[in-house]
């Protein structure tokens, strides 16, 4: 049977399993790593003491892309040793009634590594179609950092994603901002730049691969659907075109300002702050 992969955090219960059983030991979360991996790539391993009221060990959160590859890992580990004396117990995670899971966008790095597992490293390529610096646009909220006395450094970014393999491309389009404290200091001014660019240039990408679905049949091939929800008319716009969309005076910036992509979710304790990396060409 075919399964949908999105460039999304994982959230659906199939996708998570619970190891428990485990004994402590020195990098238990990269012996599970190891162990699991061999089934399919894994979003995140997130190993936990037992609470006090329990026996003495450990219990571990390990979220895959596939739940197909979930599946395949709790049928082959339960029961089994792997790296420790005593056989561990794995389960693949029930859905709690009534919660509503909030579905979040993958980081940047976190897309090139989907990417990459599925389509190969020369499968896609993406290119930074424009970077303009847009500081200044929204003028009340500069009057009042003007009054703070604070620099406010914008800059939007497009990013273009494309699939040769598969006859798709894709756009994101995606803002970066971030407030200078102390304006008058070149050092800090033009640090706080290179961090909003390299911010809006990883939020476009992740965008961009927001509009991909990877179709993953039984046979392990992949087809690539362009997913059509999430498309924006960004795509279809020329380059031309799309240089000049910040030009234009009534453009709203909120459009653009993609939320914090990654953050705690119910199954995953406590998961890394998204590191924000330029896209490979």
């Amino acid at each position: 049977m075919a399964e949908v992969v999105e460039f999304r955090v994982p959230a659906g219960s199939a996708q998570t399993l619970l190891v428990w059983g485990l004994e402590p030991e020195p990098g238990l979360e990269h012996s599970l790593f190891s162990a699991f991996s061999k089934f399919g790539l894994l979003y995140s391993v997130r190993a936990h003491r037992n609470a006090a009221v329990a026996e003495p060990g450990y219990y571990a959160i390990i979220k895959f892309y596939s739940a197909g590859d979930a599946s395949r890992a709790q049928r082959t580990c339960n029961g089994q040793r792997l790296f420790q004396k005593s056989p561990l117990k794995v389960c693949v995670c029930t859905k709690q009634k009534g919660f509503q899971q909030q579905v979040l966008a993958l980081n940047s790095s976190k897309c090139q590594e989907l990417a990459n597992h599925y389509l190969g490293f020369n499968g896609w390529s993406s290119r930074i179609v424009t970077l303009q610096n847009v500081s200044g646009f929204d003028g009340e909220n500069e009057e009042l950092r003007k009054t703070l006395q604070k620099r406010s450094v914008k800059y939007l970014c497009a990013v273009e994603v494309t699939l040769p393999n598969h006859g798709v491309r894709t756009r994101g389009v995606a803002l970066g901002e971030a407030d200078v404290e102390n304006g008058e200091d070149p050092l800090e001014f033009v640090t706080a730049t290179r961090r909003v660019q390299k911010l809006a240039i990883g939020k476009a990408l992740s965008s961009a691969f927001q509009k991909i679905l990877l179709v993953v049949l039984e046979n392990g091939k992949v087809v690539v659907e362009y997913n059509s929800s999430q498309g924006e008319p960004t795509d279809f716009l020329t380059e031309e075109e799309l240089k000049g969309l910040v030009q234009v005076n009534e453009l709203s910036l909120e459009q653009f300002d993609l939320k914090e992509e990654e953050v705690l979710s119910d199954l995953s304790f406590d998961d890394e702050l998204p590191s924000w990396e330029m896209p490979s060409d």
